[in-house]
């Protein structure tokens, strides 16, 4: 993925968009550094959301007593499920509906029950961040739970954020920030399907069989009739994309196991931009990668001169 370049130092303006990684160790110190974080909103009169897992959201919604009724709460095991659906789904909606005010927001991607799957698509959702929301007003603050997750994890919070900051209110500029070539790092080749699983040539004369064999694999893992729905629309885009912006053609394989039904779709074309499909295009064209992060429970792409894969995973 190629990284725009930069302006001249002289051409920058400096940023409304605040984005900070909370590096806590313990529960003290996840209540210390957020509800610090809060209530500086509060004093500031910004609508504040907290999206984080379920156990974190039930101690700050204790600690906070009464005051809780002027934050807004989110499960990330739901709504981030899939990290790409974090910025236009979390983020971007929840600045949307405060147009007009600075907002504040603890958003908590990364916990250590993430699996290796959805790591890669966290780190770079994190990385783009600042890419995505530049010029937006709000304070993003992402905590990170030095106690569970990896120094590699802890490492990476520091090259996706642009400042960290402690449990005690100590604040710092990351010396080894770098959001694309994190972002880039993390743009790595997916694993082959198992065996059995079916393979589909397409152009645009056979979307309709594209469609069909979703279907099939749907109902072969027993997805109810919504959610096969779901997965027919999903894949219907990235097809018609494959099509339309991937060389005319494409390859689209398909298979299940006991948790999830996946498939593949592959094409020759070359994805520039790392935010693509994370944003929601204010004319409302072009919302079609932005929809297969809403509809699949986890979006994996490889991109590169030679082709992009992309693989939707739901859950069964």
């Amino acid at each position: 993925m190629s990284r725009p370049s930069a302006p001249p130092p002289s051409d920058r303006v400096a940023d409304p968009l605040v984005h900070e990684a909370l590096l806590y160790d313990g529960v003290v110190g996840f209540l210390d550094g957020t509800m610090k974080f809060i209530y500086e909103g509060f004093s500031l009169n910004e609508p504040t959301i907290v999206a984080a897992p379920p156990g974190n959201l039930t101690l700050l919604r204790e600690r906070l007593g009464a005051f809780a009724e002027s934050v807004e709460f989110l499960d990330m095991t739901e709504a981030g499920r899939n990290p790409g659906r974090i910025i236009p789904w979390v983020l971007c909606k929840f600045i949307d509906q405060h147009a007009g005010h600075r907002v504040r927001i603890v958003g908590q991607p990364i916990w250590p029950e993430r699996t290796t799957e959805e790591y890669p698509g966290c780190v770079q959702h994190e990385a783009m961040i600042n890419v995505a929301l530049a010029g937006r007003e709000a304070t993003v603050l992402c905590p990170y739970d030095l106690a569970h997750l990896d120094q590699r994890r802890i490492g990476d919070a520091h090259r996706t954020h642009p400042v960290m900051v402690d449990d005690n209110g100590g604040r710092y500029a990351s010396d080894t920030y770098d959001p694309y070539g994190v972002a880039e790092e993390y743009n790595v080749p997916l694993s082959e399907p198992p065996a059995g699983a079916t393979t589909l040539r397409f152009e645009l004369e056979s979307l309709v069989e594209v469609r069909r064999r979703v279907a099939e694999v749907g109902l072969d893992a027993d997805l109810v009739p919504d959610r096969i729905v779901d997965l027919q629309s999903a894949v219907n885009e990235l097809a018609t994309n494959s099509v339309q912006h991937g060389g005319g053609s494409g390859t689209l394989r398909t298979w299940h196991d006991d948790e999830r039904v996946v498939c593949e779709v592959r094409d020759f074309g070359h994805v520039t931009n790392p935010v693509t499909g994370r944003l929601r295009p204010p004319d409302g064209r072009g919302r079609g990668l932005v929809m297969v992060h809403f509809l699949a429970d986890l979006v994996q792409r490889h991109t590169s001169t030679t082709g992009t894969a992309t693989r939707i995973h739901v859950l069964r």
